[in-house]
């Protein structure tokens, strides 16, 4: 199954001081080795998003360059409006790509591996895949 990648768990493999040890920096080095990590522009957009250092910045664009975006479709677009209403009714709120991530994960097949808690509380209600 491919596996769309969230903006959290890029920042702590990309951003962040940790252990080459670490559980989710593990998983993740196997998906990029299986081939089965898939990018979205949003979530390039957030990882890119705030970078004060120029070089850093660069650096960072250059390695995820590595990583097509993955075609969202006018559909994605709808279904991700369709589940943030259908969570917000049931009072669980989430961001515009946040919900964009499930509607693409879902449209397509693909799991999603993230450590936002959120997305925890969207499965109570959406058809998706955690990994």
């Amino acid at each position: 199954m491919r596996i769309l990648v969230d903006t959290s768990i890029w920042s702590l493999a990309l951003r962040r001081q940790v252990t080459s040890n670490d559980k989710v920096i593990v998983q993740l080095r196997e998906l990029v080795t299986e081939s089965r990590v898939e990018m979205i522009g949003p979530i390039r957009q957030e990882i890119l998003s705030g970078i004060k250092e120029a070089a850093h910045f660069q650096k960072l664009k250059q390695y995820l360059a590595a990583f097509n975006d993955y075609p969202i479709s006018q559909q994605d677009y709808g279904n991700a409006a369709e589940m943030y209403t259908l969570c917000r009714k049931k009072g669980i709120q989430g961001s515009n790509t946040d919900f964009l991530i499930c509607a693409v994960a879902v449209n397509n097949k693909m799991g999603i591996f993230t450590t936002d808690k959120d997305f925890s509380l969207f499965a109570k209600i959406l058809p998706i895949r955690l990994v």
